[in-house]
């Protein structure tokens, strides 16, 4: 009796199965920073502008339908050409060229209606193993093991490369993305250094949060953490200055106070309150 065939899901997310047994477990997408397709050890160059805008969209809807508007929309942001639909299609079939070789016969670049759809597993892609390094840290934050926290989300930035897509940020879907993964990158750094101040290393923290500090000034976390690390390496004087420094940026930038967290750390050192010494481990 034969098997029944699985119809397309009508949802327009793509259910992978033997496509990427031949072309996932080879190929990886990294979009941890520019663009980059990698063929084993060989790197597939994908050079033409419009086709790695074009790649880099379907990406970043990985597994699900987009629509030929959009992607003519993010590959000419400005001034498409009266024929876009027909320059699309051509466009879809130079990647195509370039993702297909004799071993790997299929395509992941899949026709369905009323657009395209790039079916490729998560473990594909470099962002997967950002993701499942981040989560290990989380669960190991959560149960106390801070310096196996510390040690997956610094495996989890490694991976990083510089800004997400950094030079493919021209049109709408991309630029979301790229800065929905730029606010996870962050969080990471922020849960890193949350988990290294759990494992007491104050100290050698300092320097990393200042620069932090001057990397992301709207960005009320490392001040905090920059004040509690200097507070517990006996610098009150210096973490009281770095909650000058935060309150005078957030006034002048934003015309704000800043936020109940760090007000509590600055109350806290004015009256030597021991809330933010770090925890005793006997």
């Amino acid at each position: 009796m034969r098997p029944k065939r699985r119809s397309p899901s009508p949802s327009g997310s793509a259910r992978v199965t033997d496509l990427n047994s031949s072309v996932g477990q080879a190929v990886r997408y990294e979009i941890l920073g520019p663009l980059r397709v990698l063929d084993g050890d060989r790197q597939v160059h994908v050079s033409a502008p419009k086709l790695t805008v074009l790649l880099a969209v379907l990406l970043a809807r990985a597994r699900q339908v987009v629509a030929a508007d959009l992607l003519v929309a993010e590959i000419w942001p400005e001034d498409p050409p009266r024929r876009a639909t027909a320059a699309l299609h051509v466009y879809v079939s130079q990647l195509r060229k370039l993702l297909t070789c004799p071993r790997r016969p299929q395509c992941p670049i899949i026709t369905r209606s009323p657009g395209y759809l790039l079916a490729v597993e998560p473990e594909a892609v470099d962002l997967h193993q950002f993701e499942q390094r981040v989560a290990a840290g989380r669960r190991h934050a959560r149960s106390g093991r801070h310096p196996q926290a510390v040690e997956q989300f610094t495996a989890a930035l490694a991976l990083w490369r510089s800004p997400a897509l950094s030079d493919l940020r021209d049109g709408p879907i991309v630029d979301a993305f790229a800065t929905r993964l730029e606010e996870a990158r962050l969080e990471c750094l922020e849960m890193m250094m949350e988990s290294g101040l759990s494992a007491g290393r104050h100290r050698e923290l300092v320097g990393q949060l200042f620069e932090l500090t001057l990397e992301h000034p709207m960005r009320e976390a490392f001040y905090r953490q920059l004040m509690i690390a200097l507070y517990r390496s006996e610098r009150q004087a210096d973490a009281l200055r770095v909650y000058q420094r935060a309150r005078g940026l957030l006034a002048e930038e934003l015309g704000v106070e800043p936020g109940r967290h760090l007000r509590e750390i600055q109350r806290a050192i004015l009256r030597d309150d021991d809330r933010f010494e770090l925890p005793s481990t006997g």
